[in-house]
């Protein structure tokens, strides 16, 4: 598998969220604004590249039967870190993220990028798979936080820089937000109409290269 391909597959052909489907929990929960998406991403792809990292080293040492209370206890090493520097230096977004933070002990994706790919592969390899499945369980997450943001609060919350506050307001919007759009049930719409969205793109795709194919074929054929 080439170097690219790894980094680039979980951005969008194997996409944590829109694809796999794991990792739910928090974009239903996490995504009502946009920095808390790109908080909880950045945690995320930390978290993923330094316990891919760390199990691709010790892999060869781990007994098979306690590989899996290994590869928990690795990943709870680095979200104890991400937590206790979210407390320290974003106070604010630690408070936001809340017991959300923790619970990336056990995010699916993260102990299955372990279980599936850094316990076969080298940790060139692995550090690269953590980074593209990081990017894509974030991408995913900002996608969904910016509609739900824009569409139930009418702004769009980044982190504060000097005298910026970090938000921007809509006009429209901000008088007449979509209110459930800030619910949970506004996270499931959104999910399931982007999932939708993105087979209706995928099934496009199918049939022009299936199309594609047969043309060529054809041709060959007369040829």
């Amino acid at each position: 598998m080439s170097t690219m391909t790894t980094l680039t597959r979980g951005v969008y052909r194997e996409n944590p969220i829109f694809v796999i489907m794991l990792g739910l929990c928090p974009a239903l929960a996490v995504s009502t604004q946009v920095v808390n998406a790109l908080g909880m991403g950045a945690g995320v792809i930390f978290v993923l590249v330094c316990s891919n990292t760390f199990v691709s080293l010790l892999k060869d040492f781990i007994p098979e039967k306690v590989r899996i209370p290994a590869y928990i206890v690795i990943i709870a090493s680095f979200v104890t870190v991400v937590d206790l520097s979210m407390q320290a230096f974003a106070p604010a977004l630690s408070r936001n993220l809340g017991v959300f933070v923790q619970l990336i002990v056990v995010n699916c994706v993260i102990l299955g990028r372990a279980e599936a790919f850094a316990a076969k592969n080298t940790v060139g390899s692995s550090v690269l798979d953590g980074i593209g499945m990081g990017l894509g369980f974030t991408l995913a997450l900002v996608v969904i936080a910016l509609i739900r943001e824009v569409l139930g609060n009418g702004t769009i919350t980044v982190f504060p820089i000097g005298g910026f506050d970090g938000t921007f307001v809509i006009p429209g919007l901000s008088e007449q937000p979509v209110r459930i759009m800030s619910l949970a049930a506004g996270a499931l719409l959104v999910m399931g109409y982007l999932k939708g969205l993105l087979n209706v793109i995928e099934d496009v795709r199918a049939r022009a290269r299936s199309a594609a194919t047969r043309t060529a074929t054809r041709d060959g054929g007369r040829a």
